[in-house]
């Protein structure tokens, strides 16, 4: 068996970016998760504030989501973050206004380079524009963005961008028609 040298493996993330995120989990732990759905959503923003994110007053943000890093998170007004979402924000993650991001979906802005043998961790923004509606359980990789008026259907992982007013689904997401508003 061939013996692996551990020595070329290194964390990119800092101590100082470890120690803040563990601080971080264990105040939204304590003081967010417990509270049950949707109550107390100034109170679950001004914590997200006190650890850096940009987030406006109106956007909603659901107790049991898990935010890796709110430093790297911006939410413009009515944006929502709903029950179970896992916002893995090693980059920034920005989600535009009236952008609903529906329950259990995975919000994944970093993963690790295959062509080098120590598999170091990469990362890309997410870029999720305005009225933008994220179905259940989505996977949106990183470096991706959804632009303005489009629609990501449920259980469907998007890798490659998405074009403004358009309505994908799949695994990969693939376009299935324009989204046109009727009134």
């Amino acid at each position: 068996m061939n013996k692996v040298d551990l020595s070329k493996y290194k964390n990119k993330l800092s101590f100082n970016n470890k120690f803040k995120r563990l601080i971080w989990s264990i105040v939204w732990f304590l003081f967010a998760k417990p509270i049950p759905r949707r109550f107390a959503n100034l109170w679950k923003i001004c914590l997200l504030r006190l650890f850096g994110a940009k987030i406006d007053s109106k956007a909603v943000v659901y107790s049991s989501v898990k935010i890796y890093a709110p430093w790297n998170l911006e939410m413009k007004e009515y944006a929502c973050l709903a029950p179970e979402v896992d916002c893995y924000n090693v980059d920034k993650i920005i989600i535009g206004a009236n952008s609903t991001i529906s329950q259990k979906s995975y919000l994944c802005s970093a993963s690790h380079d295959v062509t080098k043998s120590s598999n170091p961790l990469i990362t890309a923004p997410i870029i999720i524009e305005d009225q933008v509606w994220v179905g259940a359980d989505v996977f949106v990789g990183m470096g991706v963005t959804i632009e303005q008026g489009a629609v990501v259907g449920a259980t469907s992982s998007v890798y490659k961008d998405v074009d403004a007013w358009t309505v994908v689904g799949g695994n990969p997401a693939k376009f299935i028609k324009k989204r046109v508003i009727n009134g």
